[in-house]
C-alpha cells in the first residue's frame, strides 16, 4: 500500500497510527480554549489537529420550517435549528492562522474539513497541507472535486456511503487531481456505538479501492480505534475535549487529554504486535527455550539400574531429553551413576 507523506510525517501500514485531534466545536467559541485544546492535543501525543471551516451561512439556510430542524431522539443535537446549531458550533475563520500556528509550533499537522468552494480557498491561502472530507459531504462531489484539485493529500470519511457511491467518490477524486487518497470507515451517528461500527469492513474497503484505510471512530472510549489497528487502520481520527464536563456540541462523545494520551500509547501497541506472520522461537523468546519440559532424574539411579518412571520425571527446565522420547528412555540401563536433580541425556543410557 502506498506510503503518504504530509509536513515530514509518514503516514502507511509501515508507520505507527497517524493520530488525529478533532477539535470541531469544543472551543465553545473562546479563542483562548481552541488553544488550550491545541495544546493539550500535542501533549497528549496527537499527529496532527483538525478544525472545520465554514460558517452557517455556507453550511445550510436560516429557514425556520421542519426539513431544517434535527428530528432524531437519539441525536446529541435533537430539536435543534441546523443554522443556529452551526452558529454555535463553526470555528471563526479569523482563529484558523492561530490555531494553526500553535499547532505547527508544537509539532502537529494543522488541517481541516472544508464544506463549500470558498472554506478550500481559504485554506489554500492558509498554506494547509491536507484536507479532509466530512461523512455528509461525500456524496457532493463539486466539493470533492475542487479538494482534489489543490493536488493536496484528501481523507474521506466513508459514513453512510454505500459502495457504489465510494465508488463514485474515489474516482472523483482521483480524476480531478488527487494522488494520495485515505478513506475513513465511519459511522455517521453520534455518539455512536461499538456493535454499529462494523470494522471489519476495513480490510475489504483497503483491497476494493486500493488505498489506504483509516477510522473516524465516534464511539465512546478506545477499543475500537485499537482494534480497527489490527485490520489495518492507519490513520484514527477522534473528537477531542479538555473536559466533556464543559459541554460543547461534541463534548460527549470526544476524549479527554488522558484518554487521548491512552489512545496514543495503545494504537502504537496494536501496530507494534501486529509484526509478521512468523512461527518458532523469536529472538526475545530465545532464553525462555530452557523454561520448556525435558526428563531429569528424579531418585538417585545406579550404573546398570533400569530406567523406569520411579526414578524419572518430566519437570521443568529444558535441558534434558525432550519429552516425546519417553517410551525411547523406559527400560534401558544407566551407563554410569545419576544424582537426582540431573538432565537425562542419551549418552547416559
Amino acid at each position: 500500500m502506498k506510503e503518504i507523506q504530509v509536513e515530514g510525517i509518514k503516514i502507511g501500514p509501515k508507520q505507527k497510527p497517524f493520530i488525529i485531534a478533532e477539535m470541531s466545536g469544543n472551543h465553545n467559541q473562546s479563542l483562548e480554549r481552541a488553544l488550550e485544546i491545541v495544546e493539550a492535543a500535542a501533549k497528549s501525543g496527537a499527529h496532527a489537529l483538525k478544525i472545520q471551516t465554514y460558517t452557517a451561512d455556507t453550511m445550510t439556510l436560516n429557514i425556520e420550517n421542519p426539513d431544517f430542524k434535527i428530528e432524531d431522539d437519539k441525536s446529541l443535537w435533537n430539536g435543534k435549528n441546523l443554522y443556529q446549531l452551526y452558529q454555535q458550533a463553526y470555528t471563526p475563520w479569523e482563529w484558523h492562522k492561530p490555531i494553526f500556528d500553535k499547532a505547527r509550533e508544537l509539532g502537529m499537522i494543522p488541517f481541516s474539513t472544508p464544506f463549500d468552494d470558498t472554506a478550500v480557498e481559504f485554506l489554500e491561502e492558509l498554506g494547509v497541507s491536507m484536507y479532509k472530507i466530512a461523512s455528509f459531504e461525500n456524496t457532493d462531489i463539486p466539493l470533492i472535486k475542487k479538494v482534489a484539485s489543490t493536488g493536496k493529500p484528501m481523507i474521506i470519511s466513508t459514513g453512510m456511503a454505500s459502495v457504489a457511491e465510494l465508488d463514485e467518490t474515489v474516482k472523483a477524486a482521483k480524476e480531478a487531481g488527487c494522488k494520495d487518497l485515505i478513506l475513513l470507515k465511519c459511522t455517521s451517528t453520534y455518539p455512536a456505538t461499538p456493535e454499529n461500527t462494523n470494522i471489519s469492513t476495513i480490510p475489504h474497503m483497503r483491497e476494493l479501492f486500493k488505498v489506504q484505510v483509516g477510522v473516524s471512530d465516534h464511539t465512546m472510549g478506545t477499543g475500537v480505534s485499537v482494534a480497527s489497528v489490527a485490520l489495518g487502520a492507519t490513520v484514527i481520527e477522534k473528537h477531542f475535549t479538555l473536559s466533556r464536563s464543559d459541554g460543547g456540541v461534541d463534548s460527549q462523545f470526544s476524549l479527554e487529554p488522558d484518554e487521548l494520551e491512552r489512545l496514543v500509547v495503545e494504537t502504537e501497541r496494536a501496530w507494534l504486535s501486529l509484526g509478521e506472520i512468523k512461527y518458532g522461537v523469536t529472538k526475545a523468546e530465545f532464553n525462555s527455550l530452557k523454561f520448556r519440559r525435558s526428563i531429569y532424574v528424579s531418585l538417585d539411579i545406579k550404573k546398570g539400574e533400569n530406567i523406569t518412571l520411579e526414578n524419572i520425571k518430566i519437570v521443568r527446565p529444558g535441558f534434558g531429553i525432550k519429552p516425546k522420547y519417553l517410551t525411547n528412555v523406559l527400560g534401558r540401563k544407566a551407563n554410569k551413576d545419576l544424582s537426582k536433580g540431573s538432565p537425562l541425556s542419551f549418552e547416559d543410557l
